[in-house]
């Protein structure tokens, strides 16, 4: 398994993320403040509150993270709250909770066997954290003492382990434009941490982990202040180097929400 330790002036992913958004949220503040806001629009909220749940069926290095074929299952609720209108599109701090975060890693295992010279010798490791699991078997040759010595090596996938756990992100955006469509599209950036039973997504990683992720959709208003939104999300968990091993878990979300407000 590959160390991932923190290299001299390296800087944090999470932390970067976490200021990205926080300044995006400042800069467009200050806008707001200079700029006259429009009319309310016909569809949408001042506050709102959403109920969503969230899956990805697997994980790959989408951009930093390092641990392949983890699931992910949220649910949890949002909270909105309009800024301002500047021309035809609204930008709103939009907040996070999810007290339910399933998330799955892969279960190897290896067994290597000493085929010659006789008799045969079999090791079996069962049942470790692997940063991605990749079923196969290799048979390989070397030499000690001049006796030429024969191994095969297996490495399968029986199962997975499911971890519990869950988090919250207080700092986020929500933007959407084409305000007085029934069809908006949506873009969103939100930062926060997460908490799990076990340690994720290998042994010698966290329990506690932080988490930045941002995305785009399309939120369907079905009446003035009640809407349905769908949303895929670059979703990524890393526990900022706080531990021996940091891999990091790059997710594609797709998440569906129920909203309604006032």
């Amino acid at each position: 398994m590959t160390s991932f330790e923190k290299q001299p002036g390296h800087i944090s992913v999470c932390r970067l993320g976490v200021c990205c958004i926080a300044l995006f949220l400042i800069g467009h503040m200050k806008v707001m403040a200079q700029v006259k806001q429009t009319s309310l629009s016909d569809y949408g909220n001042v506050s709102s509150l959403g109920v969503f749940g969230e899956y990805s069926d697997t994980s790959s290095h989408i951009l930093i993270g390092e641990a392949r074929n983890r699931k992910l299952f949220d649910l949890g609720v949002s909270y909105s709250h309009q800024l301002g209108h500047i021309g035809g599109t609204s930008l709103q701090y939009m907040g996070e909770l999810r007290p339910v975060m399933l998330e799955s890693d892969p279960i190897t295992d290896q067994t290597n066997v000493e085929i010659s010279p006789p008799p045969a010798v079999t090791y079996i490791n069962n049942g470790p954290l692997a940063q991605a699991c990749h079923p196969s078997a290799t048979t390989y040759t070397s030499v000690s003492q001049g006796v030429i010595h024969t191994d095969e090596f297996t490495e399968s996938c029986p199962g997975r382990r499911w971890t519990y756990g869950a988090g919250i992100s207080p700092v986020g955006f929500k933007w959407n434009f084409l305000v007085r469509s029934r069809f908006q599209p949506i873009f969103t950036g939100l930062a926060g941490m997460m908490f799990s039973t076990q340690q994720i997504p290998v042994n010698d990683a966290s329990s506690w982990n932080f988490t930045f992720e941002f995305g785009a959709g399309v939120e369907y208003f079905r009446s003035s202040n009640r809407s349905i939104r769908a949303e895929w999300r670059f979703h990524h968990i890393s526990n900022d180097f706080t531990a021996r091993e940091n891999p990091g878990i790059d997710s594609g979300l797709f998440q569906l929400t129920y909203s309604f407000g006032r």
